[in-house]
């Protein structure tokens, strides 16, 4: 049976206790040594959800031994966990989704112009200016998606990289990521554009993005190692999106300065935390 790649930590490190307590929550590992690291193997990406989550969290103290739990009880309890320690993460997303419906996914005029940058005039039209009254429809847009793939794409890719940032650093932080990278995103495209229908939570991604990929490289650490070949393929898409081919294609209109802006705040952020976590 194939064994999925929880995390690794270094050789010298003591994961008895982490063991221990794994087996009596019966969560099915195994941990083997890959050069100068301690490599944990999980089940599938539950199970690794719920040992980084204790990894990072601290391991609790120890209790009488228990019976495994049975297969909904494992399931509660890893849906319990992931509550617990990414709260955030899951409530953007549920919020995403919750949009998605009252807008039709971009076809209710109505409902969506409730999500636009800014405000729709009574002739029916995009306002030229933001509303500063409204100031909420500086944000607003990251959570208007226009179409199934659209959504799926980037609830995906939040959970990847928002989860690994609320594991690392707490829900409080990267909700304050998400919010700056909405803000910085969504001005950046009305900047470049003007008044123009626009949404998604791609500019965030652009800079959660570039967060883990700056930060990770002045200061590494187990839940910032993307897999290998991300940044490259977030990278070349951007690249693909500026020159117009993925328009021609037919995937329609993209948000070409909500990328480029979100990946630039993301990686000045990331630098700045990483050299920060660095000099600790």
């Amino acid at each position: 049976m194939s064994m999925h790649r929880a995390m690794h930590c270094r050789l010298d490190e003591d994961l008895g206790p982490l063991t221990h307590f794994l087996r009596q929550q019966g969560v099915p590992h195994r941990i083997t040594e890959e050069r100068d690291r301690q490599v944990i193997w999980t089940r599938d990406e539950v199970d690794g959800e719920i040992v980084r989550g204790i990894y990072a969290q601290g391991v609790p103290a120890p209790t009488a031994p228990q019976r495994p739990p049975r297969r909904g009880v494992r399931s509660q309890l890893a849906w319990q966990q992931m509550l617990r320690l990414m709260p955030v993460t899951l409530a953007v997303l549920l919020i995403t989704a919750v949009v998605a419906l009252i807008t039709g996914l971009g076809t209710r005029i109505p409902t969506i112009a409730l999500f636009t940058f800014t405000p729709v005039t009574p002739a029916g039209y995009i306002a030229p200016a933001p509303d500063m009254t409204q100031w909420w429809r500086l944000i607003a847009p990251m959570f208007l998606h226009f179409g199934w793939m659209h959504l799926a794409f980037n609830a995906l890719w939040y959970w990847e990289l928002g989860r690994r940032i609320e594991l690392r650093s707490g829900g409080g932080w990267l909700l304050g990521l998400t919010l700056l990278f909405a803000l910085v995103s969504n001005t950046a495209q009305w900047l470049f554009s003007g008044p123009v229908l626009f949404g998604g939570l791609s500019g965030v991604l652009y800079g959660l993005l570039g967060y883990c990929w700056l930060y990770q490289l002045l200061a590494p650490n187990v839940h910032f190692d993307l897999p290998k070949g991300v940044v490259a393929m977030m990278l070349g898409w951007l690249v693909l999106c500026l020159s117009g081919v993925v328009t021609l294609l037919g995937f329609g209109a993209i948000a070409n300065a909500a990328h480029v802006g979100g990946l630039l705040i993301g990686c000045l952020c990331g630098a700045a935390a990483g050299a920060l976590q660095r000099t600790r």
